[in-house]
């Protein structure tokens, strides 16, 4: 069966990738992105381009993008990240489409527990005959990424809720000491939204990438810090 992958570049998506990998009745044949075109960036995690490239050239994986148009302006000139809500299942159901056309059966997330989450996904893949594949679902989450970090998964986090994390948790390696320093209530795998990662090594990788943290910026409600390809 060909799965294609739906990606952020953050730690859930790679682990349910190195999930379905390990499959052998499933061939991972790409990676579907959305990107904002009012910044070039991934959507909600405000990641440039060029890294989920250099993610997927890493993974031995080809990468698709879904481009969400950029929304018009507010009162102060600054355009939000986000776009409607039809806009964006019109557009994840073209690709999505496009994706069966080629023979791709289904469509891999990284999602853990939210039952609405997954019943969006499956009720949107319902109208194109793909089905969702949710290798990660009812996994402990606490379990989950210690053992990730034990088998070598690196990643940074690049946006945080700052009604759940201060300024402080963006641009923090995610590591054992990133775990322990979150306020209670705080999922340690973020699948409230409280904090997003971006990968850079972990299994299936060919080797790891480098990157150099860049400036912390304040927009929505959320902070981001932005990753920038170190040189070399």
């Amino acid at each position: 069966m060909k799965a294609m992958l739906c990606s952020s570049g953050g730690k859930d998506c790679l682990l349910a990738l190195d999930a379905v990998r390990r499959d052998p009745t499933v061939e991972v044949v790409g990676i579907l992105t959305t990107i904002s075109g009012a910044y070039d960036r991934v959507t909600m995690h405000g990641v440039r381009r060029e890294l989920m490239e250099a993610q997927a050239a890493a993974l031995d994986l080809p990468i698709e993008w879904v481009v969400l148009p950029a929304p018009p302006a507010g009162p102060d000139g600054r355009r939000s990240g986000f776009v409607s809500n039809a806009t964006y299942d019109e557009l994840m159901r073209d690709a999505t489409v496009a994706a069966r056309a080629r023979g791709v059966e289904a469509m891999i997330f990284g999602d853990l527990f939210l039952e609405d989450v997954r019943s969006y996904r499956e009720q949107r893949l319902a109208e194109t005959g793909i089905k969702g594949m949710f290798p990660l679902w009812g996994s402990d989450t606490s379990s989950l990424i210690r053992d990730a970090l034990a088998r070598g998964l690196r990643a940074i986090t690049v946006c945080v809720d700052e009604s759940r994390l201060d300024r402080s948790f963006a641009g923090r390696t995610l590591d054992t000491g990133f775990l322990k320093a979150l306020p209670e209530g705080v999922d340690p795998c973020g699948e409230h939204g409280e904090f997003h990662t971006f990968v850079t090594d972990g299994p299936g990788f060919s080797a790891p990438l480098r990157v150099e943290k860049g400036e912390v910026v304040q927009r929505d409600g959320f902070w981001f810090a932005d990753l920038i390809p170190a040189p070399g």
